[in-house]
């Protein structure tokens, strides 16, 4: 959790995108050329903060940044040497893929959020479990690709609120964005690879730049 807060000032105070990346045991990553990889289309969820700190959800916002991040990540993969295929996890809700999908977020908001917990004595070792062979079969793929973003902003009424707030000395939050993407091994279910990134406060995934920093960034480690 420090080193999540650490980021996060860093970032506030920097000009740049701030990663903390985690790697498994690197004799557990071995992406041949030719490897399969599943390459699951962003989850992206951004919203407004309102003047009473309530966040309101901005679907034309998230829609944005997800066309950006999706579009950032094609273009960031292409010509390695493996194979990839896309999923859309609207269309895969059902069932066991679903299953998978919605616990792989779950697992990567843990990882994300705690990153080191006493009880992984250091090491990094998170699992999706053997079900992510289904994914795997289902898709005919070796690996996931999985990608998160999440960004909020302040309204007007809240930048007022704020500028009220400094003068009595208190600080309010006023938004962020956060983005964290992980490498599945879909024949164990291991996370292989993660990097949480954190945006500068220049930059927005809602415009095209602000995102191709964001996942130059996020993508600058993985073993692919």
């Amino acid at each position: 959790m420090r080193q999540l807060i650490a980021l996060m000032a860093c970032a506030l105070l920097a000009a740049c995108t701030t990663t903390a990346t985690r790697l498994a045991d690197k004799s557990l990553i071995t992406p041949a050329a030719g490897t399969r990889v599943l390459l699951v289309q962003p989850d992206v969820q951004l919203t407004m903060f309102t003047a009473s700190g309530l966040q309101e959800p901005k679907a034309d916002w998230s829609q944005a940044a997800r066309d950006n991040i999706s579009g950032e990540l094609r273009r960031t993969l292409e010509g390695r040497s493996h194979q990839f295929r896309e999923l859309d996890p609207s269309t895969a809700m059902g069932g066991r893929a679903g299953q998978l999908l919605r616990l792989h977020s779950a697992v990567g908001q843990s990882i994300m959020s705690v990153l080191v917990l006493p009880t992984k004595k250091g090491a990094f070792d998170w699992t999706l479990g053997e079900g992510a062979q289904e994914l795997g079969k289902a898709y005919d793929a070796d690996y996931a690709l999985f990608t998160y973003a999440s960004g909020s902003w302040s309204s007007g009424g809240r930048k007022a609120l704020m500028l009220l707030a400094a003068a009595g000395g208190i600080s309010i939050q006023m938004g962020g964005q956060t983005a964290f993407a992980s490498l599945v091994d879909l024949k164990t279910g291991r996370v292989v690879w993660f990097n949480v990134a954190i945006a500068a406060s220049s930059d927005d995934m809602r415009k095209p730049d602000g995102a191709q920093r964001l996942v130059a960034a996020l993508m600058k480690d993985v073993p692919l």
